[in-house]
């Protein structure tokens, strides 16, 4: 097990904006990405009228980064996905505790 553990991001936006994330999530320092698409519900219905200018359809990105690069990751997914607009989506951080799999590339930080 690492000294300081991994850090998952959990990255959830508008399909559109997908691409964008992942861009800039690798150019911000992520050493890779797993996502899939989803279909998301609430916000747009607690949003009245303006709920229907929000897309359901989603893009869930997982991207496991060092905790030196976990907040340029973040702020870089943040700009991407426009996630400091109402019904954009959002983004969180975890602590790996455990993994597998992973091999360290020469910065240190996890690879798959």
């Amino acid at each position: 097990m690492e000294k300081d553990p991994l850090r998952l991001l959990t990255v959830v936006v508008q399909r559109k904006r997908g691409d964008r994330v992942l861009d800039a999530a690798m150019k911000a320092g992520a050493t890779g990405a797993t996502f899939f698409y989803a279909q998301g519900t609430g916000v747009r219905q607690a949003m009245g009228l303006l709920g229907m200018f929000i897309e359901a359809e989603k893009q869930v990105v997982f991207l496991v980064t060092s905790p030196e690069k976990v907040d340029a990751v973040l702020e870089a997914v943040t700009a991407a996905g426009e996630l400091d607009q109402p019904g954009q989506g959002f983004a969180y951080v975890q602590e790996v505790v455990k993994a597998v799999g992973f091999r360290p590339n020469p910065s240190g930080a996890g690879g798959a």
